[in-house]
């Protein structure tokens, strides 16, 4: 918990249906609220997204009305709302940084070239063009291995604009002598690329933190290929009931 309370931007990489890894994320929230000034973001929620999120802290709308216009994940209710909701009861900023999905679909179709054509308002829900974007990290290349004949150019820039857009967001709304702690599927993050790689390029200085969740039989020893994913791993067993 040192390590994670001196840190400037904290990366927690969560399997999006582990029960352990989101209420391992409320328990570090709650204990880190205690010895930093905290900003909390999350993948789980699309910038255009941010003008309700902050209606809901502010008590202006309920859940309902959050959950009728805000496109809320469907796991929402068990495992993000207790997040959203203790930065709602502590006063706490809670950024929406991925790109609209609609955003994604049209990179994953057409590359990023398409993004020229967005109006000045959609431009502002993504990361500044040109995106930067180097093909050859190893968890980019591995996107086209696992998608086999389903994979192309484009699907790897759709994942390449979601890092890019929430390294983004979270800079933008970064402040000096506060830990901003991200919420992200693992593989956003694993192997210190993905949103890191883009926070590196553009603010290199600070001190960044990376979790990993895996799962796992065998809780003994880490298997060869979660070896170095991140600073710290919480290895759950691969028989943990999921949340959806």
């Amino acid at each position: 918990m040192r390590k994670l309370a001196k840190a400037d931007i904290v990366l927690f990489g969560e399997l999006h249906d582990n029960p352990i890894a989101h209420w391992l994320q409320y328990k570090i929230t709650a204990e880190l609220n205690g010895q930093r000034f905290l900003i909390l973001g999350a993948e789980m929620f699309e910038a255009d997204n941010q003008i309700l999120l902050n209606k809901y802290l502010n008590e202006e709308i309920t859940f309902k009305g959050l959950d009728t216009l805000a496109r809320l994940w469907p796991n929402y209710k068990t495992d993000y709302a207790p997040l959203v909701d203790f930065a709602k009861r502590k006063k706490l900023p809670f950024i929406a940084t991925n790109i609209p999905r609609k955003y994604a679909n049209l990179v994953y179709k057409n590359g990023f070239s398409i993004l020229e054509s967005l109006n000045t308002e959609e431009k502002e829900w993504i990361a500044p063009l040109p995106i930067p974007f180097d093909s050859e990290l190893p968890t980019y290349k591995n996107i086209l291995s696992m998608m086999g004949d389903h994979g192309s150019p484009e699907l790897v820039m759709a994942q390449a604009i979601k890092d890019a857009t929430m390294a983004h967001f979270i800079l933008k709304n970064y402040k000096n002598n506060h830990l901003f702690l991200h919420f992200n599927g693992a593989y956003h993050s694993d192997f210190y690329e993905g949103i890191l790689w883009y926070l590196k390029r553009d603010k290199a200085n600070l001190n960044y933190v990376t979790i990993s969740t895996v799962s796992q039989e065998n809780l003994k020893k880490l298997l060869p290929e979660n070896h170095q994913k991140a600073d710290f791993i919480i290895c759950v067993d691969s028989d943990m009931t999921s949340t959806y």
